[in-house]
């Protein structure tokens, strides 16, 4: 009787400690909205070169950094490491705008908050029109949250995963600003993979982010380390026999600005037999992703224990 009345307790402390951590995120994504969103993301920026270096992440980022270049000085690994957090910070406070953030459409929009290049524009248009179903993953770079702005942007029938925030509130807030401006947003819950085995069946596009640590997942190396990746978008392409691009945000040297990127189509890998290498292709993924964050390493998250 006592085990069950504790345990009433702590569940009832745990629905209240939710409950508050709802009000102070929602409340915290209200106010960064209110705010002038260049002045906000320069703030937290420097924010976090300041705090960064005083959290675990710091040392985890250090030994992924020394490991991935070992050719570079501890001064050029923390310079990486001060623009990852920089970087992580200012995607913190645009995260509250990302609905507001202007693309580059000519001549209504000449300048525009993120752009492309004509080779981008087609891509997209290409995949728009050719009536096929395709799979597109990013990575953790710059901020990650705009490639499913661009889809929307070309009319692309894009269906986004995302992970669900654990506190509902939250992620009510999460839903309603991206809402509109992000295509159809799918959860990682158990139903996902057929949902979006559904949506490729009938000629639409999936994209999802694929550059995290697996504990399931297939054998791949990464800046020469093994570790494990999550296969599921390969095992979808086994599914449906659809082409994967990948798609990449570069945040530009003023810091506010975006450039879109998206790759040509990655071919599967097949064994000796001619059958789908579920583990090959998703080298193949990873290679790519290896490849974009060599150009920026400090827009990458080279702070959580990803890839090891």
């Amino acid at each position: 009787m006592t085990a069950l009345c504790l345990r009433r307790a702590g569940l009832k402390l745990k629905a209240g400690g939710d409950a508050l951590l709802a009000v102070l995120a929602v409340g915290t994504l209200r106010t960064i909205r209110a705010l002038d969103r260049k002045r906000m993301t320069d703030f937290s920026g420097a924010f976090m070169r300041v705090l960064g270096p005083w959290l675990k992440e710091h040392r985890i980022g250090r030994a992924n950094l020394a490991a991935a270049f070992p050719e570079k000085s501890e001064s050029e690994i923390e310079t990486i490491l001060s623009g990852v957090w920089d970087n992580l910070g200012r995607v913190a406070a645009e995260f509250a705008h990302i609905d507001r953030l202007r693309i580059l459409e000519p001549p209504k929009e000449p300048v525009g908050d993120i752009v492309y290049t004509p080779e981008t524009e087609e891509g997209f248009q290409r995949l728009r029109r050719d009536g096929r179903p395709a799979l597109i993953f990013a990575a953790h770079l710059a901020n990650w949250e705009l490639p499913a702005l661009i889809a929307a942007k070309f009319d692309l029938d894009a269906t986004v995963v995302y992970r669900r925030p654990n506190i509902s509130a939250v992620s009510d807030a999460v839903i309603a600003i991206r809402k509109g401006s992000m295509g159809t947003l799918v959860p990682t819950d158990l139903d996902a993979p057929l949902r979006l085995a559904r949506v490729l069946e009938a000629g639409g596009h999936v994209a999802m982010l694929v550059d995290q640590h697996y504990e399931n997942g297939v054998d791949v190396t990464f800046f020469g380390r093994r570790c494990k990746a999550n296969p599921f978008i390969a095992r979808l392409a086994r599914h449906v026999d659809c082409p994967i691009h990948g798609t990449r945000v570069v945040r530009l040297p003023d810091r506010h600005r975006f450039r879109v990127d998206l790759s040509p189509a990655i071919e599967p890998r097949r064994d000796g037999e001619g059958k789908f290498d579920v583990g090959g292709t998703m080298q193949a993924i990873t290679s790519v992703i290896e490849a974009w964050v060599r150009e920026h390493p400090e827009q990458w998250l080279w702070l959580h224990r990803r890839w090891r």
